[in-house]
């Protein structure tokens, strides 16, 4: 075998509830501060800024199932594990400066997701002003539900969003406290890259990110959406 052979990349798909295709994910888009408590407690202007954008990598994505409590691996390299609670939004349709029309029209469906950080290697990263994969793109980082989708429903623009660390509330707030909406997100993000039906965005999270410890268990909610449980090991 050539040593400059490629591997192939494993094909990363979600479930989608009521049925049986499951969704083939393309890249996953993150919404950096588009909660202005949380923009605030991370340093930031909320009314100053437009929305910026960080990647994962597919591979980061794990699914987590609806009934049951999901394993979360404890990662390498860190001290400080913080969770972040985020509504995700599939999209079926792409192309690049989309209209908000043709934004809304893009979206297939929702899930919940976690944007897990090793928040001491970002931090360090920040302050060296060096990329932050090592704080947010590494293996289970992006735990995330199965998609429901959304039918002939509006884009969602309501409803609350929360996370709880054994049992206490940590993350609670309401989709209407957005920043960017939805449709806005999508449009500014077509502006910078091209987009493709199978991408995921998730599309940031509330105030009051901290972290967890082997032994902790994590209940995340988007009202309307899912919830779910998991136990980091």
């Amino acid at each position: 075998m050539s040593l400059y052979a490629i591997s192939p990349v494993a094909e990363v798909t979600l479930p989608i509830i009521g049925r049986e295709e499951l969704f083939p994910v393309r890249r996953v888009y993150c919404v950096g501060r588009n909660y202005a408590a949380h923009a605030r407690e991370m340093g930031d202007d909320p009314n100053r800024d437009l929305p910026f954008f960080f990647c994962k990598d597919r591979s980061c994505v794990q699914l987590v199932t609806l009934n049951d409590v999901t394993p979360l691996p404890y990662p390498d390299a860190t001290e400080r594990f913080e969770y972040e609670v985020e509504l995700v939004v599939a999209l079926s349709q792409g192309g690049r400066n989309l209209t908000l029309d043709e934004a809304q029209a893009a979206v297939f469906g929702y899930g919940v997701g976690l944007d897990m950080t090793r928040r001491d290697l970002q931090s360090l990263a920040k302050q060296k002003g060096r990329p932050w994969e090592a704080g947010k793109a590494f293996e289970f980082s992006a735990p995330m539900t199965p998609i429901v989708p959304r039918g002939a429903a509006p884009v969602l623009e309501a409803g609350k969003i929360e996370l709880s660390v054994n049992g206490e509330v940590k993350q609670s707030s309401n989709l209407t406290h957005l920043t960017w909406g939805i449709a806005e997100v999508i449009v500014k993000l077509s502006e910078q890259f091209e987009l493709y039906p199978g991408d995921l965005i998730m599309t940031g999270t509330p105030e009051n990110v901290g972290p967890v410890v082997i032994g902790d268990t994590i209940e995340a909610l988007v009202e309307g959406v899912a919830e779910f449980k998991m136990e980091v090991v």
